[in-house]
């Protein structure tokens, strides 16, 4: 519904948002009487929107000022269901399909029983949710008032931060939740280190990775250094298997799991264009192979890491240079002289390469 970048604020456990907020939701607290004085503010905001929908024609569907501000609170209690779930579900130990429909079926239940809580039917949320992708009017209230409860910026105002490298500015993604995803893949997300996207985020731990692979490779009868570079290279691509070490303590995997995550959610809203959902294949697809070779370099560093020898552990290390390369490069394994976004050849090259090609569709003419 909005292209800013929202995840539901904690608020303290008087707050009826908060109530129905997962506890592994880790967002900042935010009180409860201060959420209540920006709602207020948010609806004194939006008045002048108010009498302008009050001139529309009287048979079109629409809703009250209080009836919007009631979906803003529901819009972020089930957007934090469903980042959850989801951070649940990208989890190896529910990979199985057993455990995959297990949590989509816990995931509907909180979903309805959240929204029963503030109220709302699922039909009526959805019917609302409806209303504002479709109402201009609508939609600017609905915006107006996300905006001051989370702090977000308003679709289209640039924050005074300077974009990450690689970001995309919140003016050049589309509107609704499909703009709001994407956003969450390349431009910000909250809980990466310095709030930037899962891709410029990905890019960023990848380099790390290649960089202390190649820092092995200078010294081949030095086997401390080999494996403590090899120490770095999991903690860049992976951190909860090597607390400490240069990356930036997010790791390549989880951002590329946030890349296919976020992108496959956007491709999934129902205003979701044929554009989003055809590229949106490309670029969860090319993230997942990353994550493939995330894996691969992560065991080849353990080998060296258990090494005895700096000769066995030098010939590890060749090989996981040429891995960490292709976390950002790719491979062409069918030796067609290209490396697409399929197959196990494209990685974050190509993810970012088709998020391009999704963005450029989706530009008006």
């Amino acid at each position: 519904m909005s292209n800013a970048y929202s995840v539901a604020g904690r608020v303290n456990d008087a707050s009826p948002i908060d109530s129905h907020l997962p506890d592994t939701m880790a967002h900042p607290v935010r009180p409860r009487a201060v959420l209540a004085l920006t709602c207020t503010a948010a609806l004194m905001a939006a008045a002048p929107l108010a009498a302008q929908s009050a001139s529309s024609s009287a048979s079109a569907p629409t809703l009250t000022l209080a009836e919007v501000r009631a979906l803003v609170e529901a819009h972020l209690i089930v957007s934090a269901i469903h980042d959850s779930s989801d951070n649940k579900a990208a989890q190896q130990k529910n990979k199985t399909k057993e455990a995959q429909l297990e949590l989509q079926q816990k995931k509907r239940e909180m979903i309805t029983d959240a929204l029963a809580k503030k109220g709302m039917a699922d039909s009526v949320f959805s019917k609302r949710r409806f209303l504002v992708s479709s109402n201009a009017t609508l939609r600017a209230q609905f915006d107006s008032i996300l905006s001051v409860v989370t702090g977000a910026p308003l679709p289209g105002v640039m924050a005074a931060a300077p974009l990450a490298p690689g970001a995309v500015a919140a003016s050049s993604l589309p509107p609704g939740l499909v703009g709001t995803h994407l956003g969450h893949v390349v431009s910000s997300f909250m809980d990466t280190p310095d709030k930037s996207g899962f891709l410029p985020m990905a890019l960023t731990e990848a380099k790390i990775a290649a960089q202390h692979a190649a820092f092995a490779a200078r010294t081949p009868d030095n086997l401390q250094s080999m494996q403590t570079h090899a120490g770095h290279v999991i903690h860049a691509i992976d951190p909860t298997q090597a607390p400490s070490g240069p990356g930036k303590g997010f790791g390549m995997k989880r951002a590329a799991g946030g890349i296919g995550q976020h992108v496959e959610l956007a491709a999934k809203e129902p205003t979701a264009s044929a554009n989003v959902k055809s590229h949106a294949v490309h670029v969860a697809t090319a993230a997942r192979s990353a994550m493939a070779r995330g894996d691969q370099a992560i065991a080849l560093a353990k080998q060296i890491q258990a090494a005895t020898t700096a000769a066995a552990a030098a010939s590890l290390v060749s090989q996981l240079v040429s891995i960490c390369d292709q976390l950002i490069a790719g491979s062409d394994n069918n030796a067609d002289g290209r490396i697409g976004w399929g197959d196990g050849e494209g990685a974050l090259q190509q993810a970012q390469d088709h998020m391009g090609l999704l963005l450029a569709g989706e530009k008006k003419p």
